[in-house]
């Protein structure tokens, strides 16, 4: 666990929210906040150039915890033996492009594209259901009922991993963003590394299961490739969550912003193809499931001509961000005014770029855009009953937690 625990405390921790920063390596505050731990990058072409300098700007501490574990904390994990290595994401070795190709092929672009039959008979069946409770109830969750588990289930399938205990994924997948991206107090802690102990050992089992499972699957593949039992766990931790997780909430906030009538698509034209997968892309660009993501400067540098002391905590903006947008203020100064208003960064860089870009970015879009597209199909005359609803805010992760509809009245004529 000594290895471990470093990667769960990162020297320059938060103890809320980020506060916000210039785009230009520098940093900005009010008097009245906190100095931010992380230098935030939002210009698109600096934050490309981030991304693609992985020797210099390390993915080292991408999945450390924002929050340093209190003892409590860490000693539930110590229990199960919960240890996760660098291996994809947070992997700056030379390891990397090996494992890298074999995940990859789980996600190439024909297999994405076979799936899409399959994706669309889990949408229209999610969106039946929810019609049907519509009728029965007078109200539906579209999160709970649309966007929540077809992602999980077309995940499960497409690793070859057997398809059960969709809930409870569902449950530590967002426990273990909250652990691992979210500023939870002691107490927090201790419920969500109860949570995270439970999904590790269950990961641990499936995984001992994959050695010998008929067929092809990721972790027998990873086996094959020479990676350990404990590598093999902290790829499909994360993986587990990322590849269903963040698609449920870019699914969620997408039938927000269409009901609630941000979005420039409206609901009637979003249950077309080309309405859906324009929808979905506007969120993608203005505020992603995975708005920012983090690098570490591995040794001094520099970043557009200013110095980069080395250990240096990097957020880079991928889309429009509530943590790295500055809040409007009275006597802002022009520069910072000019930075509230700058356009979101380009759908480009949506996914990440370079080595460590997104291997289910295809995916994602596409099941965003049949889900969106189905349940505009099947439920045509809905409306927000909660146009306020609680907000999943994390650091590297934003979605609403629930997208509650009811039937739209008929308009006399």
């Amino acid at each position: 666990m000594a290895e471990r625990s470093t990667r769960m405390n990162p020297t320059q921790t938060t103890t809320g929210p980020a506060q916000p920063l210039a785009e230009s390596p520098g940093q900005w505050q009010t008097p009245e906040q906190p100095r931010c731990p992380y230098l935030v990058v939002r210009d698109p072409d600096m934050v490309r150039e981030v991304l693609h300098r992985p020797d210099v700007f390390s993915p080292a501490n991408a999945l450390v915890a924002v929050t340093p574990l209190a003892g409590p904390a860490l000693r539930v994990l110590q229990r199960v033996r919960f240890a996760l290595p660098p291996v994809l994401a947070s992997n700056d070795t030379d390891t990397h492009a090996g494992i890298r190709k074999i995940v990859a092929g789980f996600f190439t672009p024909a297999t994405v594209a076979a799936m899409e039959p399959r994706i669309r008979e889990l949408a229209q069946e999610a969106a039946r259901n929810a019609a049907g409770q519509l009728v029965r109830s007078g109200q539906v969750d579209l999160v709970q009922t649309v966007a929540a588990f077809p992602p999980a289930i077309v995940m499960l399938e497409l690793l070859g991993l057997p398809v059960r205990d969709l809930a409870d994924l569902k449950r530590w997948s967002l426990d273990s963003m909250e652990l691992f991206w979210g500023w939870p107090d002691e107490a927090r802690q201790l419920e969500l590394a109860h949570s995270a102990a439970e999904f590790y050992v269950w990961l641990r089992k499936l995984v001992a299961e994959s050695m010998t499972a008929p067929g092809r699957n990721l972790f027998k593949s990873l086996a094959e490739h020479g990676l350990s039992t404990p590598e093999i766990c902290s790829l499909g931790y994360f993986l587990l969550i990322a590849g269903q997780e963040t698609t449920t909430q870019l699914i969620s906030t997408t039938l927000f912003r269409l009901l609630e009538g941000s979005n420039p698509v409206d609901w009637k034209d979003a249950a077309s193809e080309e309405g859906s997968r324009s929808a979905v892309r506007h969120v993608l660009a203005t505020e992603s499931s995975v708005p920012t993501w983090r690098r570490v400067a591995a040794h001094a540098t520099n970043l557009e001509g200013a110095p980069i002391p080395a250990g240096t905590e990097i957020l880079l903006e991928l889309s429009g961000n509530h943590v790295t947008r500055p809040a409007e203020t009275r006597g802002s100064s022009p520069r910072t005014q000019e930075a509230q208003h700058k356009p979101p960064t380009t759908y480009g860089l949506v996914f990440g770029s370079g080595i460590h870009r997104c291997l289910g970015a295809k995916l994602a879009e596409l099941e965003a855009a049949i889900i969106v597209q189905e349940t505009a199909a099947a439920l045509s005359r809905i409306q927000l009953r909660d146009v306020n609803p609680g907000w999943i805010r994390l650091l590297s992760f934003q979605a609403p937690r629930a997208v509650t509809v009811m039937d739209q009245p008929l308009r006399p004529h």
